[in-house]
């Protein structure tokens, strides 16, 4: 079944010009009130109702891409034995994913969710389905690969058949003895059609298994992403209402420096400019090598994502910033706790 609507969707990813993970054009501020005209009525937090103190800015650093390649697999697994961050995603379909699933195994006590591909972005470092392609026809390029950008997914696919595939990796990676802790999506494709957004919620619902999913109960917060080009319609607000597991306040990325200083000072700019409340930030580290330079032209951006959180001056920055760091189990036993009473 096509879209009758899909070339609109298609047209709006176009002037969107997009080029990474959901959400990454997204301004960092939650609209609201500042702390002088806040009113005691006003709906509290995501991060309060999961019990985090008022007023305090909680963030999950979450490491995207893991499996990807060898560089990510290397870079994420020191970062998260490090301490240095709190999250990560595998790339099921990626030629690395079964080994990072294999790392996730050996690392119980880690956050590791899964990235549900179902894009091919890069030039010639190809993937495709974890699903028979016979069964997913919309989701192959000429190439037998997955297509390389969103809005050739959603020109192509259907919603039911980007179901089979983000089932079909979440079964993976249980078949191989790994349940995830979280899933959320590369580049942005699940948020792409509001029938790619109702199966995306509904499989995180069915198996228990939070999504990276933002409170758009604020009609400022739905019409700033509506602006960036994603379809947050009347549905997709619907569906976020409905969706009964734990959402976050905010979602943002690290953002991109023609410099290692550059990028740490925007990175801290932004920082400062979160107001509280829960905020997934995602970066897509790697360690450096010819084979990264060979796979993506990102590689700078990537390697400095590795070190920059390594960074004492960082890291004394986030304690001077009173910062509450914390993980998507940690939110899904704060969540479930909230439930019981």
């Amino acid at each position: 079944m096509k879209y009758n609507n899909r070339t609109a969707i298609v047209t709006a990813f176009l002037v969107f010009a997009f080029a990474g993970p959901a959400f990454h054009a997204c301004t960092t501020n939650s609209p609201g009130k500042s702390s002088g005209e806040e009113e005691k009525s006003e709906p509290a937090s995501q991060a309060e109702k999961l019990g985090f103190p008022a007023g305090k800015k909680v963030i999950i650093l979450h490491a995207d891409d893991a499996g990807m390649c060898e560089e990510a697999n290397e870079a994420v697994a020191r970062m998260l034995e490090n301490d240095l961050i709190q999250s990560t995603a595998i790339m099921v379909p990626c030629p690395a994913g079964e080994a990072f699933i294999q790392w996730a195994m050996e690392h119980p006590g880690e956050d590791v969710g899964l990235h549900l591909t179902l894009t091919s972005e890069w030039k010639d470092y190809r993937w495709g389905p974890v699903s028979d392609p016979d069964a997913v026809p919309g989701l192959v390029d000429p190439d037998g690969m997955m297509w390389h950008e969103v809005p050739q997914v959603v020109q192509h696919a259907s919603a039911a058949e980007v179901e089979r595939e983000i089932r079909a990796q979440i079964d993976r990676s249980i078949s191989l003895g790994y349940r995830p802790d979280h899933i959320d999506t590369h580049m942005g494709t699940l948020y792409g059609h509001p029938d790619f957004v109702e199966v995306f919620f509904r499989v995180a619902e069915e198996y228990g298994i939070p999504a990276n999913v933002i409170d758009l109960s604020d009609s400022v917060v739905a019409a700033r992403f509506l602006a960036q080009g994603y379809p947050i319609n009347d549905r997709v607000i619907s569906l976020a209402g409905a969706y009964t597991l734990p959402k976050v306040d905010n979602f943002t990325y690290v953002p991109k420096g023609d410099t290692y200083e550059e990028k740490i000072s925007k990175f801290r700019q932004l920082i400062k400019t979160l107001t509280p409340g829960l905020t997934e930030i995602i970066f897509h580290p790697s360690v450096e090598s010819a084979n990264l330079k060979q796979i993506t032209h990102s590689w700078q951006q990537r390697v400095w994502e590795y070190e920059m959180f390594a960074d004492p001056d960082l890291i004394r920055f986030f304690e001077e910033e009173g910062i509450i760091f914390t993980n998507w189990k940690e939110v899904m036993e704060r969540f479930n706790k909230s439930n019981s009473r």
